[in-house]
């Protein structure tokens, strides 16, 4: 039951409210302890020295307790998620939850209160415990609040090792820049895992956060006055404020006090019953175990996110060859300019790290100049940022090269799916088209990676009809979805009769193939994604001049293989992929899992990068890797 139940109203707290919290505190005390010992692991030690800020947070922060996801409410982040002991006993005092339910499944198979905090929990906006993050959550919550005409606070309460990230100092940083009302609170008791954070990596973590343009406020974390004095100054500033609070590491049962040991071990049966009794609380630990051994299985419920409505615009029909990425950045600047003014329409928001002419973004950006958001060369910030604005009704868009928008930021994006967040990354400068600018930044791994990004949708279009039209696609759905391209100047993939394939009634569907050449008597089938389609029908054509007919099948989703189109092209006896990207991990490899998987009998050739390549024109790469269409044609007639 919430004590205090107002927003930061009055300037002090009454004694009276000062003894109802110390005796909810030593209840969330006992609820600690007892659900970490009864799990047998958890971190104690964190959730006691955090324990008064939680508390004082969800008793005060505009966050309805029947209603946790109301519409212009505050927002409270945990970024340093193993606390969740601590977060649970606190959402239970403000009534959130139910305390026993909480204590008897923590971390037990099918419960709703997991050892690291989830959404599945009421009160909590983002799963956290992937260290550093949070923060960047929290600008990306603050944005959308912006966006969505919000005026809220967002709070992120953060442990004093993961301060060593990196990534807070980039969304710190960019907190500043965009004046965020922002609230971060350190909870400094000065232990981690290995020990004294000062010896495990100095920091001087005060001088740090003023150095970027926050306001410092130090306090006493275990003193409810004083720090409800900083949170109110904090709540009620105009810049971003960061509390320093200084704690002790299992704060309240005396030999758990500043023992580095604590903060990722549960007590045993003994010590807890010890801790209990110091507490003056009751033991039914016993009662609470039999509870737990008796308990079923349940299915935590995840809060629905906001729908999405956009108009996906008129599509563009070219003609002639020009770029994949030019293609999406003048797509995603229609879309723009058809809702910024659209009533009914949600919010868009695109976000550059310093690439924007290249990745071609700057075209939304003369049209929603509001919108747009410039984060810096700081790609993990930027990551989080996309996904936890999706998940507040901001259709988001962050574009960037593929050896930084895939390969650097592979956890935070593993992050938005866990959140179940829906971010558009749209990354160009993929595999070797690349070219010159060498190995480091050709990106060839992509599909590798993201097969492993459970309901990621990928999609590698083939020329600028298709990218347009899959631009539309994903302004339109709820997918995390990565789209990707090359840098230089493609064909237009065409049909027989010279006339673009995917033209004015193409509509993107994602997970179909399409049929860029059908033959009547095939002697082979292609299947090619990306930057080599043109170079795929061009090979095609070559050889039906020759007598030897081939059908070539675009796959612009080689992670959802079409079955249908699959089953039609193992008929001929072979298939032969080829793609600008790792042959390993990518489109040969889904092509030869479905075959096995479906039980299809053929030949199968994958064409694709075998190798790190150097700095090489892309034709001369393409040549070298048989991806143009002599290395294609030869490739087939050695396979026949």
């Amino acid at each position: 039951m919430s004590i205090l139940k107002r927003v930061f109203f009055e300037e002090k707290l009454s004694g009276e409210e000062i003894a109802a919290l110390n005796e909810q505190l030593t209840v969330s005390r006992g609820a600690i302890v007892k659900m970490t010992t009864l799990a047998g692991c958890g971190h104690p030690g964190g959730s006691l020295s955090s324990l008064e800020t939680y508390t004082l947070l969800w008793q005060c922060a505009n966050v309805d307790p029947k209603d946790p996801r109301k519409f212009g409410r505050d927002t409270i982040v945990v970024s340093h998620g193993h606390t969740s002991p601590g977060v649970y006993a606190a959402l239970a005092g403000a009534g959130f939850i139910d305390l026993r339910e909480a204590v008897v499944t923590f971390r037990q198979k099918g419960s709703s209160f997991p050892g690291h905090i989830e959404q599945c929990v009421p009160g909590v906006e983002w799963d956290t415990g992937n260290l550093g993050q949070g923060l960047s959550a929290c600008v990306g919550f603050a944005l959308s609040d912006r966006l969505t005409g919000v005026k809220a606070k967002v709070f992120c309460v953060m442990g004093d090792g993961e301060q060593q990230k990196g990534q807070i100092a980039e969304a710190r940083r960019t907190a500043v820049k965009y004046a965020l009302p922002l609230v971060a609170i350190i909870d400094y008791n000065e232990l981690q895992i290995c020990g004294d954070i000062h010896e495990v990596m100095y920091q001087p973590l005060k001088a740090e956060w003023e150095a970027d343009g926050w306001e410092v406020i130090d306090v006493n974390g275990h003193d409810l006055q004083a720090l409800y004095g900083a949170l109110r100054k904090a709540y009620l500033s105009e810049k971003p404020v960061m509390i320093l609070a200084k704690t002790v590491m299992g704060h309240g049962i005396s030999f758990m006090e500043n023992q580095a040991k604590y903060h990722g071990s549960a007590l045993n049966m003994d010590l807890c019953r010890q801790a209990l009794q110091e507490l003056g609380l009751p033991d039914d630990l016993d009662e609470l175990m039999a509870e737990r051994k008796a308990k079923e299985p349940r299915h935590p419920v995840r809060p629905k996110t906001p729908d999405i409505t956009l108009d996906p615009g008129t599509p563009a029909l070219y003609t002639e060859s020009t770029d994949n990425r030019s293609a999406w950045g003048k797509a995603l600047a229609d879309i723009a300019k058809t809702n910024k003014d659209k009533a009914g329409a949600s919010p868009m928001a695109a976000l550059d790290c310093d690439l924007k002419g290249s990745v071609k973004v700057a075209d939304f950006e003369k049209v929603w100049p509001e919108n747009f958001f410039q984060i810096g060369i700081q790609e993990h910030n930027a990551a989080v940022i996309a996904g936890a604005m999706s998940i507040r009704g901001v259709q988001s868009f962050w574009a960037d090269f593929g050896a930084f928008g895939v390969d650097e930021t592979y956890n935070q994006h593993r992050m938005s799916v866990m959140n179940e967040a829906f971010p558009k990354i749209v990354c160009t400068h993929c595999g070797l088209d690349v070219g010159e600018d060498g190995r480091t930044h050709q990106c060839v791994d992509y599909l590798g990676l993201y097969r492993n990004l459970l309901g990621f949708e990928v999609i590698v279009p083939a020329d600028p009809n298709q990218t347009d039209r899959a631009v539309r696609y994903l302004a339109l759905t709820k997918k995390p979805t990565l789209l990707v391209m090359g840098r230089s100047k493609v064909g237009i993939a065409t049909k027989e009769d010279g006339t673009p394939y995917f033209g004015t009634d193409y509509k993107y569907a994602y997970g179909k193939a399409d049929l860029l050449r059908s033959k009547k008597a095939p002697k082979a089938a292609i299947f090619v994604c990306g930057t080599p389609t043109t170079n795929a029908i061009a090979a095609s054509d070559e050889m039906a001049k020759q007598g030897t007919e081939v059908s070539v099948y675009n796959i612009s989703s080689p992670l959802a293989i079409d079955v249908d189109a699959l089953k039609e092209a193992a008929k001929t006896g072979l298939v032969v992929t080829v793609e600008d990207h790792l042959v390993v991990s990518g489109l040969g490899m889904s092509v030869a899992e479905k075959l096995q998987e479906l039980g299809l009998s053929c030949k199968l050739v994958k064409l694709g990068v075998t190798s790190f390549a150097g700095s090489a024109t892309p034709k001369e790469l393409y040549a070298e890797y048989s991806l143009d269409a002599p290395g294609i044609i030869k490739a087939i007639e050695a396979a026949l």
